[in-house]
């Protein structure tokens, strides 16, 4: 009988690598309330026209990736509904933004979210097809300054933040506009008339991008098709003054805030919600799929998918290619306890336990030995765990004096037990 193992595309998360997990999202977390955003759970499947109205039935992710079936009917009379696990979230975000009534508030709505997503696609290091995403959004009516450059210039500054407080280095932000509504067709258009002539010379998905959403083909990282992608159309010919005015507007207060970037004419993102400001932030160390995040603006979701004018700004943020470049700089913090307590005979044991659990409830990291180990044992166990040992023997509890040893420098002192906790937060 075969040994059941993941599904391809799906990894269990073990420790110590749960611990960077966390520190990423403790990271997100904090960063995130300092500018009044609020944590938003949607449930992990969705009506499948929600993705098919919301992100575009020609996009990749509808018409290859989705994780769609039939629920079934309760009843002969109902009609089986169909279901998607979530590819993204901006699109349950702003669902669940229509179905509260959130915009009767009047107010701006900061919303954050930390989950799974899910597409089947080609598994790579740092792409699975059950990946983890960090994300927020900002939305609300006209009224509250949704619409504001501001707002874009404020989301990508806290981002900046964020990648800083994580302790990556690096980073490069990427932003353009690719305009509104309007704009936006009147590009298409030329891009599929550009793309006419030579789209039979493309790769085969470019070919069929060129077709489907010519959008698609500037985001390609296909080496064959950069000379050609190098020439078509830009999208900054093609936007109004109003769109100008708003991308020129975001541009200034990031200038004002010292948050460097650079414009990236190519970049427009293919989903169809997207207008206006696109951004992206990329890292050296992943490789030629670079990017760490993205996101932009979506001023027209809210009425694609029924609900009313609600302008809105956002991103995501791939946390399974954040780990990884996080490894990489050696960035992450240690996975060892602050100290092991090793009780040194049996009849210990439970001294040992109340001691740890002094020591935990005043915030330290602790690992309980067993007085069964012979000390080498012990010591031994403690170097794997622990930055420190205390042991833990009859003389240590009769006099309350504790032996502590670090295990980096070799030092072994004696230390009262009621001074034990600053000794072992050094």
């Amino acid at each position: 009988m075969s040994t059941l193992k993941a599904v391809r595309g799906t990894r269990d998360l073990l420790p110590p690598e749960t611990e960077l997990w966390n520190f990423v999202e403790e990271t997100a977390r904090r960063v995130f309330a300092r500018y009044n955003f609020g944590e938003i759970r949607t449930p992990v499947f969705e009506d499948t026209q929600l993705f098919a109205r919301g992100v575009g039935e020609e996009t990749d992710i509808v018409s290859k990736e989705m994780y769609t079936w039939e629920d079934r009917a309760r009843a002969q009379s109902e009609k089986a509904q169909s279901l998607t696990l979530r590819p993204e979230n901006t699109a349950g975000v702003v669902r669940a933004y229509i179905e509260h009534k959130l915009g009767e508030t009047g107010l701006l709505q900061k919303l954050y979210y930390i989950g799974p997503q899910f597409r089947r696609e080609r598994p790579q290091k740092g792409r699975y097809r059950q990946f983890y995403q960090i994300g927020a959004e900002v939305i609300g009516p006209p009224s509250a300054g949704s619409e504001s450059p501001l707002r874009d210039a404020e989301v990508l500054e806290m981002l900046a933040t964020l990648l800083d407080e994580l302790g990556i280095t690096g980073w490069h932000l990427e932003i353009n506009s690719v305009g509104s509504a309007m704009d936006r067709p009147r590009y298409v258009a030329a891009l599929r008339e550009a793309l006419g002539p030579v789209k039979h010379l493309m790769c085969e998905d470019n070919q069929r991008r060129a077709e489907t959403n010519p959008l698609r083909v500037l985001d390609s990282k296909d080496p064959g098709d950069q000379e050609i992608i190098d020439k078509l159309p830009k999208i900054a010919d093609f936007l109004d003054e109003s769109s100008k005015a708003h991308f020129a507007a975001v541009c200034a207060a990031l200038n004002a805030c010292g948050v460097p970037y650079t414009v990236n004419p190519r970049l427009v993102r293919g989903l169809d919600y997207y207008t206006r400001t696109t951004f992206e932030f990329t890292h050296g160390g992943l490789g030629a799929q670079n990017a760490l995040l993205g996101g932009g603006r979506y001023d027209g979701l809210s009425e694609i998918i029924g609900g009313p004018k609600a302008p809105g700004i956002g991103f995501a943020m791939g946390e399974d290619r954040l780990i990884l470049t996080l490894e990489a700089q050696a960035a992450a913090r240690t996975n060892l306890a602050d100290a092991y307590v090793a009780p040194m005979g049996e009849g210990l044991n439970p001294a040992a336990l109340k001691l740890a659990r002094e020591l935990r409830r005043a915030g330290l990291r602790v690992e309980l030995g067993d007085g069964g180990f012979r000390l080498k044992k012990s010591f031994e166990m403690g170097n794997k765990l622990a930055r420190k040992i205390v042991l833990f023997g009859e003389d240590e509890q009769q006099s309350g004096i504790l032996t502590v040893k670090d295990f980096a420098s070799g030092e072994q002192v004696k230390v009262p037990r009621a001074d034990i906790v600053p000794v072992l937060r050094k």
